[in-house]
């Protein structure tokens, strides 16, 4: 480098070092681009001090925040949600209910040496009666009480292996209370349910077209200070996902599921959220077994164009259809869906229909979408869970890259209708919110 080269880029690192982490690989970038542009520095001369300016401000960074040489990068993130919820029925005995809520998430992400990673993240939430917890179902929390204080809670927080990180071969072995690993739909998982519990995954990527992916995990759903039968729950599901031309991609999927003990999962040990399931006795475990056999199969075929829509526009089709053999009817479940485009990205929008069928027995009744219910008019209430069929249609634009709009319409009804008198359990549920990523 000559004297002005050096003196540029001496007053750039300098520069460089002022800036606060989660700015810096941006300032950086921004910094010798204007530099290489005007003439400054030649793009090699650039990628040179890039390096040494990050390695150099990486140790500087970890000298004045006491952060020990063998964690390698910390990452911050989360989102905001204010939304508007609306629930109605035409059963005489309902109330057309509303509320305004809010969920925000904030998290951060650790990657150490030896490939270890830990992430934890904070949410808010409600806690469901009788419980100090918050609701394993859902980050919301409602506006009303006067403007209470807001409960914050610990959604996340688990330690990650990368066992294996080659290009054909992938594994990993996650422990703590985690996102959820498996790919079944909301008929299987509510998508706010993180377990807690042990989970992991093989991947094999058999060529540049196809890959298969084996998932597994064992998690608690209780601890109990009076017995040792704890309910667990296990799940194993293989994936082959396949893309056949640029155009189009298939996936298939096959996995089970099993709980132990499930007569200990009475509505007083777990928040009573979602309804369904024959229970012993009322209010006791439930009375049927659980272990259900799972496929699931999608294929998403990408227009080269389409009116209104920016890029490659995706038609997906895809449904799952479960069987539980453990008890003798109302023992199925499916749903098949169209999604038409992918909101995400700056400009781009989304449209998808699902139709819902969840036999009463088919599966635990606290796990499901709880946003997809019906009326129970014997006690006033709207309710998720098993023993319901219906739609959902929803709606989604994203007029930048960090904010995305919603608009979610279900209409549900109970399959065997306990309403006194065979009175309507339809119930219409819209949800409209803005998401804010960052």
């Amino acid at each position: 480098m000559n004297n002005q080269k050096l003196t540029a880029a001496l007053l750039a690192a300098g520069a460089l070092t002022c800036f606060p982490l989660a700015v810096h690989g941006q300032s950086t970038d921004s910094l010798l681009n204007k530099l290489v542009e005007k003439g400054v520095l030649t793009r090699s001369e650039a990628e040179e001090l890039r390096k040494e300016t990050v390695k150099g401000f990486d140790g500087a960074y970890r000298g004045k925040s006491g952060m020990p040489d063998w964690v390698t990068g910390l990452k911050f993130g989360g989102d905001f949600r204010p939304r508007y919820e609306g629930q109605s029925s035409d059963n005489p005995a309902a109330v057309q209910r509303d509320r305004f809520r809010l969920r925000l998430r904030l998290g951060a992400t650790a990657t150490l040496r030896d490939n270890f990673e830990i992430g934890m993240r904070l949410m808010t939430g409600d806690s469901p009666s009788g419980f100090n917890t918050g609701n394993p179902l859902s980050g919301s929390t409602t506006f009303q009480d006067n403007g209470s204080r807001k409960g914050i809670f610990l959604d996340l927080a688990y330690a990650k292996w990368y066992a294996l990180k080659g290009p054909d071969w992938s594994a990993n072995l996650t422990v703590g209370k985690m996102e959820n690993p498996f790919a079944f739909t909301y008929v299987v998982f509510d998508p706010d349910y993180n377990p807690e519990g042990l989970s992991g995954q093989l991947a094999y990527r058999l060529n540049e077209h196809h890959s298969l992916k084996f998932i597994a995990g064992g998690f608690a759903l209780d601890q109990l200070d009076a017995s040792t039968r704890d309910p667990y729950l296990a799940a194993g599901q293989l994936l082959w996902d396949a893309n056949w031309t640029e155009r189009l991609q298939t996936s298939l999927g096959v996995g089970g599921l099993t709980i132990t003990s499930q007569e200990q999962l009475t509505s007083a040990a777990v928040p009573d959220i979602n309804r369904g399931n024959t229970r012993i006795g009322g209010t006791g475990g439930p009375a049927g077994k659980f272990t259900p056999v799972v496929a699931d199969a999608s294929l998403t075929y990408n227009l080269e164009s389409f009116p209104g829509y920016h890029g490659h526009f995706p038609v997906r089709l895809g449904g799952e259809y479960l069987y539980n053999p453990r008890v003798e009817e109302k023992n199925t479940a499916f749903l098949a869906g169209l999604t038409l485009g992918r909101a995400g990205k700056k400009g781009l929008w989304e449209l998808s229909y699902q139709f819902r069928y969840i036999g009463a027995e088919s599966w635990f009744e606290e796990l499901p979408d709880d946003d997809f219910n019906a009326f129970y008019a014997a006690d006033d209430v709207y309710r998720g869970g098993t023993n319901l069929r219906g739609h959902v249609i929803k709606a989604s634009y994203s007029p930048f890259d960090s904010l995305t709009f919603n608009a979610l319409y279900y209409l549900g009804e109970l399959i065997s209708n306990p309403n006194p008198g065979g009175s309507s359990s339809e119930a219409s549920h819209v949800l409209v919110d803005f998401v804010w990523k960052f």
